[in-house]
Order: C-alpha cells, then structure tokens, then sequence
C-alpha cells in the first residue's frame, strides 16, 4: 500500500535516479583505472546522499504511517517506529 504523497514520491524518484547515475559514475571510474582517493569520496558522497533518501522516507514514514495509528490509539505504531529506526543504523 502506498500512501506516499505525490510529492515525496517525486522527490525520492529524484534523488534515486541521481544516486543511480553517480553509481554508474563510480563504476565508470573503477574500470578507467581512476584514483582511489576519487573513488571512496565518490562513494561517500553515494552514502550521504542513500542517507538523505531515508531520512526523507522515514519522515514521510511518520506522517503518513506511525502518526495516524498513534491518533487511533494503536500503540505498536511506536515499537514498528523503533525498528525502523533501529534498522537505519
């Protein structure tokens, strides 16, 4: 069930294709021999940018997930945010 709003799907789409196009990047600069210094700020740069998309995600997660069970008294909602978060780190 998706009940992203259109926005945050836009924007997650946004960010992905960019992270999919500074893969291809890395790849590329791994097979033409570049220098790993390059490299790993490539990927940490990949890294930072995966990390922007989840935070992105689990805060639209809140919103539209855990916010609305918690209103409806569902006290699980808490502990399933807890292992979200959880899994993030």
């Amino acid at each position: 069930m998706n009940n992203r709003p259109p926005e945050i799907i836009k924007k997650t789409t946004t960010h992905l294709n960019r992270i999919e196009g500074q893969v291809r990047g890395i790849k590329r600069m791994v097979e033409e021999g570049a220098n790993c210094d390059d490299v790993i700020a490539q990927i940490l740069s990949v890294q930072k940018s995966i990390g922007s998309v989840a935070q992105l995600l689990v805060a639209s997660h809140i919103k539209t997930c855990i916010t609305p069970r918690l209103e409806k008294g569902d006290g699980q909602a808490t502990e399933d945010l807890i292992k979200t978060v959880g899994r993030m780190m």
